[in-house]
């Protein structure tokens, strides 16, 4: 990571006043990293803060799944996600994907305001940090039976279709 970094602000609709008082008491350490959000919660920090907010879609419209992708691609380093405990999520299954994604690329999560506390105070924000990316080489490789109605001596991987070739 590098010492400018790239920060996520996620929160369902109960707990974006707390998303925005938490914002805003740290608005002069978010001035120096670049600043993603989805929905009506970038709108409001945009406003609010003063500052530069790259927004994204509403989570339910796929701005989970955007920053998800942003993970994925290495364009996002942290992920501040107030999210409601107590409250069912039609879009549970995007929000499951969303934690998973930033697990599964080791990078800081945030779910809460202590925890966006102690991230955001950390010594580590203010310089580079080499943060270990799992290596998914072996995942990628594995071989998947794909059943008795394939072609006889094709290979058949994980990141191979019907035809063999990767997708």
């Amino acid at each position: 990571m590098e010492h400018d970094k790239k920060i996520a602000l996620v929160a369902h609709d109960n707990k974006k006043r707390d998303l925005l008082e938490w914002a805003k008491f740290n608005r002069d350490l978010l001035a120096h990293h670049e600043v993603y959000a989805t929905g009506t919660t970038g709108e409001v920090l945009e406003r609010e803060l003063g500052l530069k907010i790259n927004r994204l879609q509403s989570g339910p419209l796929g701005g989970d799944q955007q920053i998800g992708a942003k993970i994925v691609d290495n364009e996002i380093d942290f992920l501040i996600f107030f999210w409601d405990p107590l409250e069912p999520m039609p879009h549970d299954p995007d929000v499951k994907a969303l934690l998973r994604m930033a697990v599964v690329w080791n990078i800081p999560i945030a779910c809460n305001r202590a925890s966006a506390d102690f991230m955001i105070s950390s010594p580590l924000m203010d310089g580079e940090y080499d943060r270990l990316v799992p290596e998914y080489a072996e995942y990628r490789a594995r071989q998947i039976d794909w059943g008795e109605h394939t072609s006889q001596g094709t290979e058949h991987t994980a990141e191979s279709g019907a035809s063999g070739q990767s997708e």
